[in-house]
């Protein structure tokens, strides 16, 4: 079983999903306005089971390339979003997905901290050398967000998926592992080296 420590940052921490998080997590894949910039349409609870289901089953295989965590606040261990990494399948690459949080979550304004945590998890235990991320070109807060979490423009991609009924253009970003951990923080350099933190696994 490959399973991913608890990762805590200054405001919010991620986890492994476990059972309990069935009920937020269908939340978020069945919303109308939360699913509405992912690259997927809002789901059907049938379907929505099935994708947790599958998440919660990742630990489980090998190589592991999937990873969807919770995003939890630091003193509360309940789901309140999700992030995820997506380990491709040449070269040492990987891309961050899923970055979603429920409305009124105490930790609004810091998603970009659950990026840079699963970041400084891939550069470091993983031993990649390069994540890259993408949003819909028409989400424009995003931005912000990508360059909060040490991400810089790379490209448009035209038509890259489609949902409700439309194709979507994304814009992506990315780093490599020597360019971001040049401005990584204290807590994530800690991750990055952590040897002491997967002992406790």
């Amino acid at each position: 079983m490959t399973r991913v420590p608890e990762l805590r940052g200054e405001h919010l921490r991620l986890r492994e999903l476990h059972a309990g998080d069935h009920e937020a997590f269908e939340r978020i894949l069945t919303h109308r306005v939360l699913t509405r910039y992912l690259g997927i349409d809002r789901m059907d609870a049938d379907q929505a089971h099935s994708a947790f289901a599958q998440s919660l089953a990742q630990p489980h295989t090998h190589p592991r390339r999937k990873y969807t965590l919770a995003v939890c606040s630091l003193d509360d261990d309940a789901l309140i979003g999700t992030m995820g990494l997506l380990v491709e399948d040449y070269g040492s690459n990987a891309m961050l997905t899923s970055l979603v949080l429920l409305p009124g979550a105490p930790v609004r304004g810091h998603g970009h901290e659950a990026g840079r945590l699963l970041m400084a998890y891939g550069f470091g235990r993983l031993g990649l050398h390069r994540i890259w991320a993408g949003h819909r070109s028409d989400h424009h807060h995003m931005p912000q967000v990508m360059h909060a979490a040490g991400l810089r423009p790379e490209a448009t991609l035209r038509q890259l998926f489609r949902t409700q009924g439309c194709w979507h253009d994304v814009t992506t970003y990315a780093t490599v592992a020597p360019e971001w951990k040049r401005q990584a923080t204290r807590t994530e350099l800690a991750i990055l080296d952590g040897a002491d933190l997967f002992d406790r696994v």
